[in-house]
């Protein structure tokens, strides 16, 4: 059973992931896009929502290693993708460079 809930998560955030990388290469290529920030699609709920889907793939891995000796070893991944994301690179460096060009930030 944990196995399918980790195979479900992956493939949602594998479809998300690709579904806000496609709307913002969209918006980017629209009139609209300059010096401006997309709201359209996922990107109305969420500043980041590949960053968001980046991270729950990382999610499907401890599910589906339940039962194995060291599978506790895998939630390292999801703990370890949100301080990359957040303090490394991803969010950090996306908000300073938005909030330095894009006035409607």
């Amino acid at each position: 059973a944990w196995d399918l809930i980790g195979l479900a998560i992956f493939a949602i955030a594998l479809c998300g992931e690709h579904l806000a990388d496609r709307q913002l290469a969209r918006f980017k290529q629209s009139k609209d896009a300059q010096n401006r920030t997309c709201r359209s699609g996922l990107w109305r709920y969420s500043r980041h929502p590949n960053y968001f889907f980046e991270w729950l793939h990382w999610w499907s891995y401890p599910l589906l290693s339940i039962g194995t000796m060291l599978g506790w070893l895998t939630l390292l991944g999801p703990a370890l993708m949100l301080y990359f994301l957040i303090k490394v690179t991803g969010i950090r460096i996306s908000e300073e460079r938005s909030l330095r060009s894009r006035p409607d930030y």
